[in-house]
């Protein structure tokens, strides 16, 4: 080999090396299959609740139930001085939302933040907030639906949260939710909960045992080629949606396909498909039938009837945990493990 064919091949091994290792060291967040636990919480404790979306009109009387629920609880409560601010769509300004959750973050005496409501708007202060003293600190998420964009990053910095109800899940009569609340108190002073789910013809039978990660397929599909998206390799993921045209659950079923978001994924938990509006033109199948056509080439079990969502029933899930999943056409379990 001549003298410049040997300084050309070493420069190309070093490039080749050094930029795998500034790539490692750049990279935005933690994708792992082994996330932090925030510890449970504990009479005393205080929970911070917060409104990174939506507007929360003429919903003050949620929210003094919220605070009085974890009263109950023996918990403490701290209300975001932006909650009921108002700037058009949104719970105040975005650095106003913002604000309230990067304090609830940071400050060590917050155990939990519960958001008060979804609807639209976290997307757009997700890259504003900075997780340094909360990494010192972990604590736990608790929301859906749009708070799903803050479950992908709590799980991109490695940190468990949980998917369940919200301070405005308490407008009605507090026995027509029993479940859900529940499992939510079970979920957060630490008692992971069990599920056996009403069977279907339509289930994929199977089991496996992996980390539950996912949310509203909607925000899922928002974050999709950002440093927000989650990897779904060697994890079940859970979908659930609300006020959407059939055609439109399958083009973001394909869009995510495509993308290769479900090439190593270990299973499929369904919940509520709710409020699913109608075309001019029928879509011509059920939901179910139109979720197994879009994921046909995979051979991860598939269950559907998860009651977890937009209903009423709205059962808390721990993102990041582990679990156990068994499908079968009569029914299916899902066991969150210790």
């Amino acid at each position: 080999m001549s003298k410049i064919s040997l300084i050309t091949t070493l420069c190309c091994v070093v490039l080749f090396f050094g930029g795998k290792h500034l790539s490692a060291q750049n990279a935005p967040s933690t994708k792992t299959n082994t996330l932090i636990q925030p510890p449970y919480l504990k009479a005393g404790d205080t929970v911070a609740i917060v409104a990174p979306s939506g507007i929360l009109k003429n919903r003050t009387k949620e929210v003094q139930q919220a605070k009085t629920l974890l009263k109950s609880w023996g918990l403490h409560t701290i209300v975001g001085k932006h909650v009921f601010s108002k700037d058009n769509h949104f719970a105040g300004t975005d650095d106003e939302r913002c604000e309230d959750f990067q304090n609830a973050l940071d400050d060590p005496k917050i155990s939990a933040i519960w958001c008060a409501r979804g609807g639209y708007g976290t997307v757009r202060i997700l890259d504003k907030l900075d997780y340094t003293k909360f990494k010192q600190n972990p604590k736990w998420l608790i929301g859906y639906s749009d708070i799903t964009a803050l479950h992908n990053q709590f799980h991109n910095e490695g940190i468990q949260s949980i998917h369940a109800m919200m301070c405005t899940s308490l407008q009605d009569d507090l026995g027509t939710i029993k479940e859900t609340l529940s499992t939510f108190k079970d979920a957060i002073f630490g008692k992971p909960p069990s599920y056996i789910l009403e069977g279907s013809k339509y289930n994929k039978a199977g089991n496996v045992s992996a980390p539950i990660v996912g949310g509203n397929l909607t925000m899922l599909h928002t974050m999709l080629g950002s440093k927000t998206s989650i990897d779904t390799s060697g994890k079940i993921l859970f979908i659930e949606e609300i006020g959407e045209y059939k055609y439109h659950i399958d083009r973001m079923l394909q869009s995510l396909k495509r993308a290769g978001y479900f090439n190593n994924c270990k299973g499929v938990i369904v919940g509520d498909m709710t409020k699913l509006r109608k075309n001019t033109t029928l879509w011509g199948s059920s939901i179910e039938q139109l979720i197994l056509d879009a994921l046909s080439d995979y051979n991860f079990p598939i269950a559907f009837h998860m009651p977890a969502g937009h209903e009423k029933d709205n059962r808390a899930l721990i993102l990041g945990r582990p679990i156990e999943l068994t499908v079968s056409v009569d029914q299916s379990t899902v066991v969150f493990k210790e």
